[in-house]
């Protein structure tokens, strides 16, 4: 495993390493190990799988509330996404930023998302499954949205995409709203 911090602060990109033949690939996916010595072992309550079938599904801007915010480490194992993050940390340097990934089954790499971010995904392959594994239970109460296309975020969505949302999440409120009602994760 290779790991690296990104340009905000606490998101880490993780580049899998596998032992290939012509049999396939095997691959070490998690290390507690190595998490420990880049700091974001963690202990994780639940894992998704999710399935979008058409490219430019956007799942997110998506997060929880103290004390539901929550850790994700995200994998893809079919297709290609746009991993988006958003720093949410009022006490960070790059409060209200937002930084990208490209991850898919083909490069292998998987995206460390620390609490305190907002968190969406835009697909970029039909028929894409990834999987994200959480540290911290799931809270109805304190789930909330950031609009994905909201204009003080700016988010560089990938180009040509026909945007596929939830109602969710084309009804979720603007960045200045959170910021209003809530400050900061």
């Amino acid at each position: 495993m290779k790991i690296r911090e990104l340009e905000i602060k606490g998101v880490f990109e993780i580049e899998l390493e596998s032992k290939e033949d012509e049999r396939g690939f095997f691959m070490k996916t998690l290390d507690e190990g190595i998490f420990k010595t880049h700091g974001i072992a963690r202990p994780w309550i639940h894992e998704y799988q999710s399935l979008s079938k058409k490219a430019g599904t956007i799942r997110g801007i998506h997060f929880q509330l103290p004390p539901f915010s929550e850790s994700k480490l995200v994998r893809v194992v079919q297709g290609k996404i746009m991993d988006i993050f958003v720093d949410l940390r009022q006490s960070s340097e790059t409060f209200g930023q937002y930084g990208s990934a490209i991850i898919s089954a083909e490069n292998k790499k998987m995206i460390y998302v620390p609490r305190g971010f907002g968190h969406a995904v835009c697909t970029l392959e039909d028929n894409t499954i990834l999987i994200c594994k959480m540290d911290n239970h799931y809270s109805a109460e304190s789930e909330r949205q950031i609009i994905w296309n909201d204009p003080d975020l700016n988010i560089s969505w990938p180009h040509g995409i026909t945007p596929i949302l939830s109602n969710k999440d084309s009804s979720a409120k603007s960045f200045k709203e959170f910021v209003k009602n809530h400050g900061s994760i």
